[in-house]
């Protein structure tokens, strides 16, 4: 294989057996230290969980752990026979030559690939769940609604996904090589119609939202939102248990169609004053603007990734890195393959930052635990809802510090207390 790569190509290579070992590694780490903590419940943690309890989570951690490594393995395998066996460019010369080049094909080319790539995760999208979460008692879904789900979601992205796939190639047509701008516009347009409608129109589809019934509770959570000047049109409780025994709480929708949503399992696991303490802490996010700042990361990777395309579409080493014919002319199907690999490739690129930006989330978790704080005028009820949940969902109280950094997204219980207390 490396005797007749380009350099470029070897490049990838290397980036992506890079990305694996270290995922491999990362895993192996973590899994050491869970099982250097093994042989009893730790310290800090004694009040939190009994004995069988932990052991539970420590398998569960174990358990995903190895899947994950499985997985890992599969994936490279996989990324690597796609971009240098030549079945990228056979598959896209035998499309254009049944289907043509027109911008429906070009964008059929590019969803018939989503989807073929879909299909070859569900082993293990079905594993995880019929086998490793009901394996820890987590899964309530059946079979019908697993498939239904997927289906739907299919469904959905011809309806909405393929249109839009069909409209950023017909850019290219009217703007020709500034198309990428407005493409990037259109995407992060159509985003932020989704933020607004998904609550009203597409999330109905999966779950049933059911307004908080009255009573205290409901009483507690307005007096909290307007207390807080958050504005929210009606505090809703979603079927969360129709598919698993993990709980959770959101807020979800843009200005007067913005509403709190709490899992039906959430509400049945903690107390009147632990529900608040977690409302709270959403809220903070959105008085500390954490959203804002969220969507605009969000909204600048739309433009780096489309100008990045651009770029490669025009770059001749490229095409050929990964055996595609390179075409002078400026075409939707010049452009595909150039989408197509982008979005392979991604991934390999920006795992190496997910520390930088897990840093950045972590802080705001941070801000938003002090803001539950300051606004429930104290710390404990925050710091039981968040003990409950840990043990409920069996997370893993003892991560590698590295792992936790390439993954974690949220400071672990322990350094979130430690937080609480300081500001105590």
């Amino acid at each position: 294989m490396m005797a007749g790569m380009s350099p470029f190509a070897i490049i990838a290579l290397v980036l992506i057996l890079a990305r694996a070992i270290a995922e491999l590694w990362l895993n192996r780490l973590n899994q050491q230290h869970v099982r250097a903590h093994a042989s009893a419940v730790p310290l800090a943690f004694r009040e939190l969980v009994d004995e069988q309890t932990y052991h539970r989570s420590i398998d569960y951690t174990l358990a995903k752990s190895w899947l994950g490594d499985v997985v890992t393995v599969f994936d490279t395998a996989l990324l690597i026979a796609m971009l240098f066996s030549g079945v990228l460019p056979w598959a896209f010369e035998k499309f254009t030559a049944a289907f043509g080049t027109s911008i429906w094909a070009m964008a059929g080319f590019l969803f018939a690939a989503g989807v073929a790539l879909s299909i070859i995760s569900l082993p293990f999208a079905w594993y995880a769940q019929f086998k490793l979460e009901d394996r820890f008692g987590f899964n309530t879904t059946t079979v019908k609604t697993w498939v239904l789900d997927r289906l739907k979601g299919l469904l959905l992205a011809m309806l909405l996904g393929f249109p839009l796939l069909a409209l950023v190639f017909k850019l290219i047509e009217w703007t020709g090589t500034s198309w990428w701008i407005w493409a990037a516009v259109l995407v992060v347009a159509f985003q932020l119609l989704l933020m607004l409608f998904a609550p009203a129109v597409i999330m109905p589809l999966f779950n049933k939202f059911t307004p908080l019934p009255d009573g205290s509770l409901r009483e507690r959570l307005f007096a909290l939102a307007r207390r807080t000047n958050f504005p929210t049109r009606s505090i809703e409780v979603m079927d969360g248990s129709k598919r698993s025994r993990h709980s959770n709480a959101f807020f979800t929708g843009l200005g007067r169609f913005r509403k709190i949503v709490l899992f039906d399992t959430l509400v049945a696991q903690l107390t009147e004053p632990e529900l608040e303490s977690v409302l709270a802490h959403e809220i903070g996010h959105y008085k500390k603007r954490h959203v804002v700042k969220l969507l605009g990361v969000s909204i600048f990777g739309v433009f780096m990734g489309f100008a990045t395309v651009a770029w490669l579409a025009r770059q001749q080493w490229f095409y050929h890195a990964f055996g595609f014919e390179y075409h002078l002319n400026f075409t939707a199907a010049s452009v595909t393959p150039a989408m197509l690999l982008f979005v392979l490739l991604a991934g390999t690129i920006s795992f190496w930052f997910s520390p930088l930006l897990h840093v950045w989330s972590r802080r705001f978790e941070y801000e938003a635990d002090a803001f539950a704080r300051a606004t429930m005028g104290q710390a404990q009820s925050l710091v039981q809802a968040l003990r409950k949940l840990t043990e409920k969902n069996l997370s893993n109280l003892t991560p590698h510090p590295l792992y936790s950094g390439f993954y974690y997204s949220h400071p672990t219980l322990l350094e979130r207390e430690r937080a609480l207390q300081i500001t105590d």
